[in-house]
């Protein structure tokens, strides 16, 4: 009988990523109830040991202890004794043998300490933020893991687009989150050879036409104080999740390393955002699909004088440079060819300097007080997707599901429109007791769409933008998106959208709950 297209997907899922896994050996039946994988290790001994594994296992798990009778499970690491890795037989993802350093292990507390909650968010940024608020307010019990003691990293993504701000408004607390300080873009400018262009306009979008520019920490702090205003939210900082936890072939919690010692946290769900470099999916073994980055970006401050405006975005030769308004000082983004920046630095920082000064000659005087290359960050850009995003007890959003280009600033966006899709779907399956592998492949099917789209056009539209070579050539022409939009001023409405606003944006349909049981 011929499949249809979404019978084959649906395998396609199920299976293991093509050339990463082996299957496991036959087991007798008895041994198909758990594959231990022992090695005894006496804790007043040796202080680190690796654990021999099968061809076949590839991810790390769970490391449980055995004392007397038989071992479950759900036993752990009490201090002295014989150390059991348990893996699921038959489980698609298993054990890859890693250093255990017992020792590190009693310094930070000693036994590992045992935590329940229905939602485990791995994550605290926008899109583990804005997932743990929207659950805590339906009454979902949440515990979002943040390796940092704070929200404050430099140089992060920080457009609130139009898309979110309407989220915001309907969860009732837009005018509180625009009353932080902020600054507004009702358009996008830029300037090239050709001369000046607005190329998108958002000030026909409602409620709010504009891009808001804010720190990222401090959107973050907002969206916390809001979300711990539920009794059935808690953040926990300076966890770092290491390793997740199985139980019968199914991602059962996690377990993370804090100031307090080991920490395991067992949940109904495991939401996995915790970026572009999750560790949560390289352990679950799901398999990415990377793109072609076209850019990398160099990022660095200067000051501002007062009512100086400068467009958004310089165009000119092979020099490409972002302007974004900080109000008393300048965040400014020098685009270069992916894996280019030992080339700039080979070059010396006057001529770093001076390609700068080039775009924006009124920065000049200013440019002399970038000394050393200390004071330039690089965001090297990476563009992939995962295949598929989901494990049965796991869900990947934002950069864990997808890493997208800076280009047109809608990372952020993307990741809260995920949030919002997942709340929206998972919410009332977790009130009730579970979620099964169909609302996961849903909230996937959902938001996979937005996102191919969006990194084509990042790739393939606005990659045209940007330098592919360290040259230059003042005579290279307008890329063809900029010359329709020249000629077709209307056009920038239509950009405007898709940049506002995105593709297929989300609602929120979560109601508030009283928190479950």
């Amino acid at each position: 009988m011929r499949q249809s297209r979404r019978d084959r997907d649906d395998e396609e899922n199920e299976q293991p990523p093509q050339g990463r896994w082996r299957d496991p050996p036959q087991q007798s039946s008895a041994d198909h109830r758990t594959a231990e994988l022992t090695l005894s290790v006496l804790c007043a001994g040796t202080s680190t040991a690796r654990l021999p594994a099968p061809l076949w296992c590839t991810t790390p798990v769970a490391l449980t202890q055995k004392t007397s009778g038989s071992v479950t499970a759900l036993e752990r690491e009490r201090g002295a004794g014989v150390i059991e890795p348990r893996v699921p037989a038959g489980a698609w993802w298993s054990a890859r043998p890693g250093p255990v350093d017992l020792a590190a292990r009693q310094r930070q507390g000693g036994p590992m300490r045992v935590e329940r909650t229905t939602c485990c968010v791995v994550g605290g940024g926008p899109a583990g933020m804005m997932a743990g608020l929207l659950l805590a307010r339906s009454g979902v019990d949440v515990t979002v893991l943040e390796k940092h003691e704070d929200f404050f990293r430099d140089f992060r993504g920080d457009t609130i687009h139009p898309a979110t701000l309407r989220i915001l408004a309907e969860l009732g607390i837009a005018e509180e989150f625009l009353d932080l300080p902020h600054t507004r873009m009702p358009r996008v400018s830029m300037e090239t050879a050709s001369g000046p262009l607005t190329i998108a306009e958002f000030s026909r979008l409602r409620p709010y036409g504009f891009i808001a520019f804010l720190p990222q920490w401090d959107f973050l702090d907002f969206l916390y104080d809001r979300a711990r205003a539920h009794p059935t939210f808690r953040l926990i900082r300076q966890a770092e999740v290491t390793e997740l936890v199985l139980d019968g072939g199914r991602i059962a919690g996690v377990r993370a390393e804090t100031v307090e010692g080991p920490l395991e946290v067992r949940a109904d769900l495991v939401l996995a955002a915790d970026g572009r470099d999750s560790v949560v999916r390289e352990r679950a073994g799901l398999a990415v699909i990377p793109k072609s980055p076209p850019i990398d970006v160099l990022w660095f401050r200067l000051s501002r004088a007062a009512d100086e405006e400068v467009p958004f975005f310089r165009s000119e030769g092979d020099g490409v440079l972002v302007s974004i308004n900080r109000g008393t000082y300048w965040q400014l983004a020098y685009v270069i060819p992916h894996q280019g920046f030992d080339r700039v630095q080979e070059r010396g920082l006057p001529t770093f300097r001076s390609a700068i000064a080039a775009l924006v000659p009124t920065f000049a005087d200013r440019l002399e007080g970038v000394t050393t290359w200390e004071q330039v960050k690089l965001l090297s850009v990476r563009v992939d997707r995962l295949r598929t995003w989901w494990r049965p007890g796991l869900l990947c959003i934002g950069d864990a599901a997808h890493a997208m280009s800076p280009a047109g600033g809608v990372g952020i966006n993307l990741a809260i429109q995920d949030a919002v899709a997942a709340a929206n779907v998972l919410a009332p399956a977790l009130r009730a007791g579970g979620v099964t592998t169909g609302a996961l492949r849903a909230v996937q099917r959902r938001r996979e769409l937005p996102t191919r789209i969006t990194q084509a056009f990042q790739i393939r539209v606005v990659g045209n933008l940007y330098p592919r070579s360290g040259g230059t050539d003042a005579d290279r022409p307008d890329p063809l998106p900029i010359r329709l939009i020249r000629r077709l001023p209307a056009l920038r409405h239509l950009t405007g959208r898709f940049i506002g606003m995105g593709v297929r944006p989300e609602h929120v349909h979560t109601a508030v709950g009283t928190p479950v049981g």
